[in-house]
């Protein structure tokens, strides 16, 4: 399939955690320039962690941008030059308090590709060892364990409704 081409490119906000761009690109079939707009946002870690009795380990907390409290994955973004696996390790200890053992890759996935050029490095995390909690992350954050068995149960009645939770349980839920 033939490629959009960027004829120009405006930023028009850089944040601490997004970027926002203007791309005046040239349409391959008609010729015609459009725009898009584009969110710039880095990568990140979305982990399945899961206990020694088939529990996952996941959170609640407020999200503003949708105005609820979400039961999620733990997730956190990759800081420069840190190695995604590293990543696991840093953001479950700091939203959960646990140290994972065995860090395996999952999968991967963009969050929003119409829009967003943030990817997802899903993982699973194993052999799960208490440790250290951030308190200063985690003032809004409430670790809840729950049976793997529930999980379809907590998609299918809506208790969890974020796609990156979703897509990761559910490839978690596969691979067992």
């Amino acid at each position: 399939m033939p490629e959009e081409k960027i004829v120009s490119q405006q930023y028009i906000y850089r944040g601490r955690v997004v970027t926002l761009r203007i791309d005046n690109i040239v349409l391959p079939a008609s010729g015609k320039i459009t725009t898009r707009e584009i969110v710039e946002h880095g990568d990140c870690v979305v982990i399945v962690a899961i206990d020694g009795q088939g529990n996952a380990l996941l959170v609640r907390q407020f999200r503003e941008a949708v105005g609820k409290t979400l039961l999620e994955l733990p997730a956190g973004g990759i800081n420069p030059a840190e190695d995604p696996a590293d990543c696991v390790r840093r953001e479950l200890q700091e939203e959960t308090g646990f140290k994972p053992l065995k860090v395996e890759r999952l999968a991967g996935f963009y969050a929003s590709p119409g829009f967003c050029t943030e990817y997802m490095h899903l993982f699973l995390a194993t052999g799960l060892e208490p440790s250290r909690l951030y308190d200063e992350d985690t003032e809004s954050i409430e670790v809840e364990k729950v049976p793997m068995e529930r999980i379809p149960q907590l998609i299918a009645d809506g208790s969890i409704i974020d796609a990156k939770s979703i897509a990761g349980l559910l490839l978690a839920m596969r691979r067992r």
